[in-house]
């Protein structure tokens, strides 16, 4: 069997005395959705900066394609395969959609390296079509797109532009029902592409129809990593709603009424 493109083993993140990850072991394999789930302050945001080459782990170890890796800052780790989609997504809302497609990577032509429009809206166009993306022109602003839009713009480029691993960011955070459905399609399209796709989210009804494993984060150290045949969207519910601390807490409101009577 080949090894995961990209994995964590016993990661581990401290700021001087405190501790923001521990002991995080997780694989991301090709065609494969591996969800990161877990509350506010559970330690997403600092695994997938250390993932995005944004901060060093110290403790455990990084490896890609089965050998040990350190990213020296986030350009090192896009140059490896490893393309991340921040929840501002790095567009610029004035500039064209197909401006947006190619920032910092414009075609360029003749010997005076002028920018190729053409070949950089075609490119575009086609590459968004390719991905089942309909727009009306890629030459209005993308600002004018809708959230879901606007993810799916972001999914796209990274696609187009060889990634090997990517890392969405709570990209269904702020999305209606409709609009976090075609960021969740377009999130399979990636994995069925040969991807290996890193979802962060908090929300496992978003995580459970497209995920194929699932590491649950609370606190900054692992709750368990599990294939998706291991765990049913119910018990993946309880478990990020932190289910002992609910029974504990309704069994607390049940006897408060006789607590009162006495």
């Amino acid at each position: 069997m080949n090894a995961p493109v990209l994995e964590a083993r016993s990661l581990g993140m401290s700021y001087g005395s405190v501790t923001a990850l521990r002991d995080v072991s997780v694989p991301v394999n090709a065609g494969q959705v591996t969800c990161v789930l877990g509350d506010n302050g559970a330690g997403k945001s600092t695994l997938i900066k250390i993932l995005a080459g944004a901060h060093r782990h110290t403790e455990g170890r990084l490896l890609l394609d089965g050998a040990p890796v350190r990213f020296t800052s986030p350009r090192d780790a896009l140059d490896r395969g490893i393309s991340t989609v921040f929840q501002d997504l790095a567009l610029v809302p004035l500039m064209s959609v197909w401006r947006n497609f190619f920032l910092g990577r414009e075609p360029r032509r003749g010997p005076f390296r002028m920018l190729d429009r053409r070949t950089a809206r075609e490119e575009a166009r086609s590459a968004l079509a390719g991905m089942g993306i309909d727009l009306r022109d890629v030459e209005q602003p993308v600002g004018t797109l809708s959230g879901g839009e606007r993810q799916c713009v972001a999914i796209a480029r990274a696609v187009h532009f060889g990634a090997r691993v990517l890392i969405l960011d709570e990209p269904t955070a702020a999305l209606g029902v409709r609009q976090a459905a075609m960021v969740l399609r377009h999130v399979a399209q990636a994995r069925d592409r040969g991807l290996g796709v890193v979802l962060i989210t908090h929300n496992p009804h978003h995580a459970h129809p497209v995920g194929d494993r699932f590491l649950l984060l609370k606190r900054g150290r692992s709750l368990g990593c599990f294939d998706k045949q291991d765990i049913t969207p119910a018990e993946l519910t309880r478990q990020m709603a932190g289910g002992a601390e609910l029974e504990a807490l309704e069994h607390e409101l049940r006897a408060a009424p006789a607590a009162d009577g006495d």
